[in-house]
């Protein structure tokens, strides 16, 4: 099976200044984060807090999850980094 995202929630980090948000491969649930450098890289002078963060992934839902299918290694096993390399 591959890997979807049925579930739109996604959450603010405060501590680490980051999104997660989730992914599923068949039964298993798969963590992304999107790291602050990616969040900067896709929406430049964007003030990185939770309001800022958040309203830039929800605008950047389609590239972030292509980003996070490119990243998977499969076997829903670990967490997954994006930063501002993988777009």
């Amino acid at each position: 099976m591959s890997l979807m995202f049925p579930n739109t929630s996604r959450n603010y980090d405060t501590a680490r200044r980051r999104v997660r948000f989730w992914g599923h491969d068949g039964a298993f649930e798969v963590c992304f984060f999107v790291e602050q450098s990616a969040i900067a890289l896709m929406s430049p002078g964007t003030v990185v807090d939770e309001t800022g963060a958040l309203t830039t992934f929800d605008r950047s839902r389609e590239k972030i999850i292509a980003a996070a299918r490119s990243a998977y290694r499969g076997h829903g096993t670990g967490t997954y980094s994006l930063v501002a390399a993988n777009f």
